[in-house]
């Protein structure tokens, strides 16, 4: 390596190197982390010479700043963008404490953009920026808070620096934010990162100051072991300040920066232009489209056993027209097909014709081999519960006074006498009783006056259950649907009044279940069901017309994941009710003791449950080999 002094050495930093051997003094001064780093003493011996021949290498020129940009990054770190009015700038980034230093060298700063600014706002770990410019150069200080990792590149005018914040997992994700957005900053858009990829090369620790590419790349070539092949039309430099970045991160950065890309086969990595991979992949793909237009046609029958020939021609085709023995379909490029493939069905035989190249062909064949095959099957056992009970006690009385002579003797019997008849009409003074029952009744006799009584008391209980037990089996993510009722008729009067007609109509009162189960990859069930249960509990006598009947209508609508053969409760209805009636006399009926003569009392207790419970259990089908 030669280097010459072209002045005298100020503040121990040189003023200029020769141009031959700038390209291997700076390929030195990426320092490598781990057994690489002790492996090279050589590198660290010759570290700092090179750090500040590279500083001085890319003489400051007269360039200005145009614009300072502050956002957040992904993950919440925080990116600031220096963008200059030409090329020549080189900025150097130095940690002091918790602030991280931009010196911007000769680079002039316009007096609009020498204030602070505080982002403490963006929510990201810098919380003010000062850019000002004194006799030591244009300086712009981030003054930050928390652990946090300072990340540095340049693409075209503009100077990036990303602060990301170290949380654990997630630095590795911010960083590799800050590279994919690294990439579409020489064409000014800024891009949302969809997908996060980890990395886990060795980390790299690399300060370049408008380095060769082709350098970068030999690096990271002796880093990672692999052999990589650069194209000739890979050219240009880059500025790099990366710190313990993983090395194939550091190449995507490098390839994003200068809108190349890479392909690998093995350990060997071809790094070359975007457009050139482009073009090299389309062409190649020309090329296999022109060996299918020239290649021999192959027919072959592929009898379906499970399935059906045209759901799965249509599967494979995207489209199918039907013809004479059940269908064909021709199309340009449809589906699994070429484009001189064709694919027809017969439905007689259910069986598919397929003509097309053999490697298309065989393609189709391992499609069919995988979609035909048996589906497994579900037994939905449904149970409908209708609980009644009720309770009812009732007590009452009725009892009356009358006042008659003494009896004589009419026609050989004892009748008696009135004298101004009874002294209540009818012979009851009390009339309090209950609908129907059981009653206890006496009469008190005497000369001139009866008394009778009657004491009436009623007492029911019931119970009763009714239990529905509809089951059906079906194929996974088929309906099926199992009835059972009566048809109940009623009449209907249509035309005016004069001319009336009579007509009869039916009504279903049905127990249906209608159900679609789908089986999951994890074993278990999804039902849509449709439980109905309808029960006639009278009729309604319209005077001149007929009798209508009252259904009772039951019906639950519902979608529910259940495990194989679990039981579940998916509905339920619980009615009670509590009644209690009092008829009295006024002011006889409040009486103590005595009052109970007076009084009718009543109390009903009802309760209705509805449960509906369900049970799927999967009935798995084993494929039969094939012949």
């Amino acid at each position: 390596m030669t280097v010459s002094n072209a002045g005298s050495l100020q503040s121990g930093r040189m003023k200029s190197v020769r141009a031959g051997a700038l390209g291997l003094a700076i390929g030195l001064v990426a320092t490598f982390s781990g057994a690489h780093a002790a492996q090279a003493p050589t590198h660290a011996s010759l570290l700092p010479l090179l750090q500040a021949t590279t500083a001085a290498a890319q003489p400051a020129g007269a360039v200005a700043v145009t614009d300072i940009d502050f956002r957040r990054g992904d993950g919440g770190s925080g990116k600031l963008v220096l963008r200059f009015d030409g090329d020549g700038a080189a900025p150097d980034l130095r940690t002091q404490g918790g602030n991280v230093v931009i010196s911007l060298g000769g680079a002039t700063l316009p007096a609009s953009l020498q204030r602070p600014l505080n982002v403490t706002d963006f929510a990201t770990p810098v919380q003010r920026i000062d850019a000002r410019q004194g006799a030591d150069g244009t300086q712009v200080v981030l003054s930050a808070r928390g652990e946090f990792e300072p990340m540095a590149y340049q693409s075209g005018r503009d100077y990036i620096v990303e602060i990301i914040p170290r949380t654990g997992a997630a630095t590795s994700e911010r960083a590799v934010g800050a590279a994919s957005t690294a990439a579409t900053m020489g064409q000014a858009a800024a891009a949302t990162v969809s997908d996060v990829r980890a990395y886990s090369g060795a980390p790299v620790t690399f300060n370049f100051q408008d380095v060769p590419v082709r350098t970068v790349l030999q690096l990271i070539a002796d880093e990672s072991n692999l052999n990589i092949v650069a194209s000739d039309s890979v050219t240009g430099n880059v500025t790099l300040r990366l710190q313990n970045v993983p090395w194939d991160q550091a190449l995507d950065i490098v390839l994003q920066a200068k809108s190349l890309d890479k392909r690998r086969s093995g350990n060997v990595v071809w790094v070359a232009p975007q457009s050139e991979i482009a073009a090299f992949e389309q062409a190649k793909e020309d090329a296999r489209l022109a060996i299918e237009e020239r290649a021999e046609m192959a027919t072959e029958y592929i009898p379906i056993s499970y399935g059906n020939a045209e759901d799965i021609a249509k599967l494979l085709t995207e489209e199918s027209k039907s013809g004479a023995s059940g269908g064909s379909g021709t199309s340009q490029q449809r589906g699994f097909l070429s484009t001189r493939g064709s694919l027809s069905f017969d439905r007689r035989t259910n069986t598919l014709l397929v003509i097309d190249i053999p490697n298309r062909v065989a393609e189709i064949k391992r499609l069919v081999n995988m979609l035909d095959k048996p589906v497994d099957q579900v037994v939905i056992e449904a149970r409908i519960v209708i609980a009644n009970e009720s309770f009812a006690r009732n007590l009452g009385a009725r009892f009356g006074v009358s006042a008659s002579k003494q009896r004589v003797n009419v026609g050989g019997s004892l009748a008696p006498q009135t004298a101004g008849g009874p002294l209540v009409p009818g012979g009851l003074n009390v009339n309090l009783p209950i609908e129907a029952g059981p009653s206890l009744a006496f009469t008190i006799l005497g000369n001139t006056i009866d008394w009778a009584v009657e004491l009436q008391a009623l007492q029911s209980e019931q119970r009763g259950e009714v239990i529905s037990n509809p089951r059906v089996v079906t194929s996974n993510q088929r309906e099926a649907v199992i009835s059972q009722g009566q048809e109940i008729g009623y009449l209907t009067i249509t035309g005016g009044q004069s001319n009336s007609i009579p007509t009869v109509e039916f009504k279903d009162v049905l127990l249906e279940l209608k159900v679609t189960p789908t089986i999951t990859n994890d074993g278990r069930v999804f039902l849509a069901m449709d439980i109905k249960k309808d029960e006639v509990t009278g009729e309604v006598d319209y005077p001149g017309i007929g009798t209508v009947p009252l259904i009772s209508k039951r019906n639950v609508t519902t979608a529910v994941l259940i495990d194989d053969g679990q039981t579940v409760a998916i509905g339920g209805v619980y009615e009670f009710t509590d009644r209690a009636s009092l008829s009295k006399v006024p002011f006889l009926g409040d009486l103590p003791i005595l009052g109970n003569l007076f009084k009718s009392r009543g109390r009903n207790k009802e309760k209705a449950e509805l449960l509906i419970f369900v049970t799927p259990k999967v009935m798995r089908v084993a494929q039969r080999p094939v012949n």
